[in-house]
């Protein structure tokens, strides 16, 4: 019976060889379908998800939602239709968004789902026939070559010179060789060398493998499940805006009960007008407008991230990459170019370095010397190609072999001119090297390329042991070296057994996958903003350090391996993580508990990432950051903002402008509970107090629908204020409500209580009718809010300069529109009888206006004691 092992994790015996050769023909159609049945298709399944309409039902589900429609329905009930239209309109807008949001896990999966292969070779019933991806078992011998897409987890039965690109799931940059040969049970995902893994791609040579897990069983249908399973977390802005919604809401309603039960039994108030002026106080304390200046702000941010190439996907997510004080970010393709270049290279005359930029073959060779025999025979035994392409240097087939060619080119020009190939060897993980052999002008020559611990031996006359000591030292800079040779003792075709011990050493060369230069820019910004940046990769530990090194990272030397983190409980990562930067050979899992590590440490988390191994951590993050270009689906459905670049130095600009948003966030919530405070404060007073009431219930819901949105919509366009880069990120269990906001929001409701009634009280002393002090009151009550306007737009720093007085267009605007609404109520006698309003005199306006600018100066002069006791 044909062997079906079901752990992807073990290797291959030598009995259970012996069984698959002996049955090298396949599985029978009949096995094949009876292992269909047991099995299932080969594809991830579908996560269960809760229907549309469900979905846009459970978004009203909150207690703000349920007091903000309790509103609209009493003032439906009091005719006041444009306060319930505005109030139904901010409640219909988050259902819609949040909607929108809930369907990005499903989203996610389905992007991986796509990633399993098409169509396979395999063999049934003794021959050879393509099905559908989806049709494949535990058992089928699955036949692959260059270019194909591995359509399920294999162990390697038969590989000639073959190597497969794994980037997506273990990180590493450059194809990984493959053999039939077991591993170690506990090898790293990398290093499982004889078994390729479904969704990868061959990038060279044949092979023959044993399907040993589909669909879900599989190493990306594994990821999946982490996935799925992965909770994602509420920005810190989100889950303190829901808990203080609820809290404040319930403390409004049980205030606005007893203060309806005391004005009707102790005060003896007549019961429908204390039920409106009840209504009005609580819709004025209610921050009913808040949730809708907040998607402003965040989709205002949106545009701005847009325009620095960074596409957010969830809205909340702007204030999560503001706020994050750790960046997790993988190394190829991110912090790395995923471009392979030789950077060095040292012969018997001597090192050198190689400068220029991905495969273009340009750069400079430092000091000068003779690289012509290394540079030729790099160019001749080599299989790739060098196009280019938009003005673009790219490479057709293995990457390191498009390196070596550009290399070739930077020293000498057309390095394969006139030279025609005769004969070659194949690289081969058996033998370790590729030999070629070609003719030209100058005769036949053999050249040959491969490990140096290889090569090396197969050289005359040279000093084995020095240049494996200099073999190492270029390993230790993270560079992968290959050695050259070559023989011009060749016939017309090459002996694999003549060629050992007669090759003449021409050299050794470096290659590495090189940093991006304006990434070593940014990271250095994130940690002028005191952003601690972190690098968890699949690759080598020594290419990590390598490259951490050349970033900048705070502490590239310690590098912790993924085997090294298996040891670990959570506990002791946690303390560990906060002083290593450098993870290598980690996998999926590993990724996940790092974050998780570091949000147990109270730290806000952003991860960026292209592979579908990086899913889950992007997910799991506070900030979770995809490249566009060269990202997989996967992890840009995982993400919640995708990098239209592949730039790191657009995380930097993301911070930027998400300390923006959050900073016009928190300006609308410092100008929104100030003045909401004042105005419903003033109606308590008068209530609790037994005083005529200085403003009438109507005039309260004036106020509150031509300031509550206008306003705050103006401090969502406010643009970076200085030093916000200089600041250091806030903490993750950082409070919205501060000590700092209650004591401006105590300060400012006792001056709007002490300026109103100051105002009423003076109109009241002067003989002017109960009306015109009313509305000289409300005209008070928007002056203020007009001033605490200007003096909030500037909370890092003072509001006493030309910029802060001059202001914005939209601020302008907002203030005109509101100024001029505010005389056509006063004035328009139409407009007076709906609101009980009266002309006010001339005289008394500016009276009101000199109440503002005192109003201004008092919060302006404590700010900047508070802000000189503070530094």
């Amino acid at each position: 019976m044909l062997l079906t092992p079901t752990d992807p994790h073990s290797q291959p015996t030598e009995r259970c060889l012996v069984a698959v050769e002996s049955v090298l023909g396949g599985l029978t159609s009949t096995e094949a379908e009876r292992r269909l049945a047991q099995h299932g298709p080969n594809r991830l399944p579908k996560a269960h998800s809760r229907g549309p309409v469900r979905r846009f039902v459970a978004q009203f589900h909150n207690v703000l939602i349920y007091v903000l429609i309790a509103a609209a329905v009493v003032t439906g009930a009091l005719q006041h239709w444009v306060d319930t239209g505005v109030i139904l309109a901010v409640v219909l807008a988050n259902a819609v968004i949040g909607f929108i949001q809930e369907g990005k896990a499903e989203a996610a999966m389905a992007a991986i789902r796509g990633m399993l292969a098409p169509r396979a070779a395999v063999l049934r019933d003794g021959a050879r026939l393509s099905v559908d991806g989806a049709d494949l078992v535990p058992g089928d011998i699955v036949l692959l070559e260059a270019g194909d897409k591995v359509p399920a987890d294999l162990r390697v039965l038969e590989a000639r010179g073959l190597a497969a690109q794994e980037a997506i799931l273990t990180g590493e940059s450059v194809p990984v060789e493959k053999t039939v040969d077991p591993v170690a049970p506990d090898a790293a995902l990398g290093d499982r060398r004889s078994m390729l893994w479904s969704g990868t791609l061959i990038t060279q040579g044949t092979a023959r493998g044993l399907v040993v897990a589909t669909g879900a069983a599989t190493e990306i249908g594994r990821i999946g499940g982490l996935l799925a399973g992965v909770e994602q977390l509420k920005t810190p802005l989100v889950a303190q805006m829901d808990h203080f919604a609820r809290w404040l809401s319930l403390l409004i309603l049980l205030f606005a009960g007893l203060l309806l039960a005391y004005g009707y039994y102790v005060r003896h108030y007549e019961f429908s007008e204390l039920f409106i002026a009840v209504v009005g106080v609580a819709v004025a304390a209610i921050p009913e407008g808040l949730p809708a200046v907040m998607t402003i702000a965040l989709a205002i941010g949106v545009q701005a991230m847009a325009r620095r190439n960074a596409i957010i996907r969830r809205l909340p997510a702007i204030e999560a990459i503001g706020s994050v004080s750790v960046i997790c970010t993988d190394k190829t393709g991110t912090l790395t170019r995923n471009e392979m270049v030789v950077a060095a290279a040292e012969t018997p005359e001597g090192v050198f370095e190689i400068s220029g930029e991905g495969y273009a073959p340009e750069g400079e060779i430092t000091p000068a010397g003779s690289l012509e025999d290394l540079a030729r025979a790099a160019a001749l035994c080599n299989d790739a190609e060098l196009r280019l392409r938009d003005g673009h240097w790219t490479v057709e087939g293995d990457p390191m072999e498009g390196a070596l060619l550009a290399f070739a080119g930077k020293v000498m020009k057309d390095p394969r001119t006139g030279a025609r190939r005769l004969d070659a060897i194949p690289f081969d993980a058996r033998h370790r090297y590729m030999a070629v052999l070609t003719e030209g002008p100058e005769g036949r020559v053999t050249s040959v390329k491969g490990a140096p611990e290889r090569v090396l031996r197969m050289c005359r006359d040279i000093d084995l042991k020095h240049w494996h000591d200099r073999a190492e030292a270029l390993a230790r800079r993270g560079l992968r070296v290959l050695a050259l040779a070559e023989t011009t003792e060749a016939s017309g075709k090459i002996d694999a057994n003549s060629l050992e011990g007669q090759l003449v050493f021409l050299g050794l060369v470096g290659l590495i996958d090189p940093p991006r230069p304006e990434a070593i820019a940014a990271v250095a910004e994130c940690r002028a903003a005191g952003i601690r940046v972190k690098m968890i990769t699949g690759d080598h530990a020594g290419t990590a350090a390598a490259i951490a090194a050349q970033v900048g990272l705070a502490n590239p030397g310690r590098v912790l391996t993924g085997a090294e983190l298996d040891k670990l409980d959570d506990a002791q990562l946690a303390l560990e993580v906060a002083s290593v930067d450098v993870f290598a050979r980690t996998s999926p899992e590993h990724k996940l508990r790092l974050v998780t590590a570091l949000q147990a440490n109270g730290l806000s988390v952003a991860m960026t990432g292209d592979g579908v191994n990086d899913a889950p951590a992007l997910k799991r993050a506070d900030a979770g950051i995809a490249m566009g270009l060269k990202g997989s689906e996967a992890a840009k459905e995982a993400a919640d903002l995708v990098l239209a670049d592949d730039n790191f130095a657009s995380i930097a600009a993301a911070v930027r402008e998400g300390r923006t948003v959050y900073d016009n966030l928190k300006k609308v919530i410092s100008w929104t509970l100030p003045t909401n405070a004042g105005e419903s404060m003033v109606v308590i007073l008068a209530l609790l107090a037994g005083f005529a009431l200085p403003i009438t219930a109507i005039q309260i819901l004036w106020i509150n629908l031509i300031t509550g949105i206008t306003l705050g919509i103006a401090l969502a366009f406010e643009p970076t204020e200085t030093g916000t880069m200089a600041r250091p990120p806030r903490r993750r269990d950082a409070s919205i409500l501060s000590g700092e906001l209650v004591w401006h929001v105590a300060l400012v409701a006792l001056l709007f209580l002490a300026a109103v009634f100051g105002i009423f009280t003076y109109a009241i002393d002067r003989g002017y009718p109960l009306e015109l002090a009313q509305t000289m009151a409300m005209n008070t009550l928007v002056v203020l809010e007009i001033f605490h306007l200007f003096f909030i737009r500037n909370i890092h720093g003072t509001s006493l300069t030309w910029a802060a007085a001059r202001g914005t267009k939209i601020v302008w605007a907002v203030v005109v529109a509101i100024t001029a609404a505010q005389f056509a109520v006063t004035y328009f006698i139409p407009a007076q009888a709906i609101l009980g309003t009266r002309a006010v005199p001339l005289w008394d306006g500016i009276l009101i206006v000199g109440v503002g600018v005192a109003f201004f100066a008092v919060i302006e002069i404590e700010k900047q004691i508070r802000l000189g006791l503070s530094q």
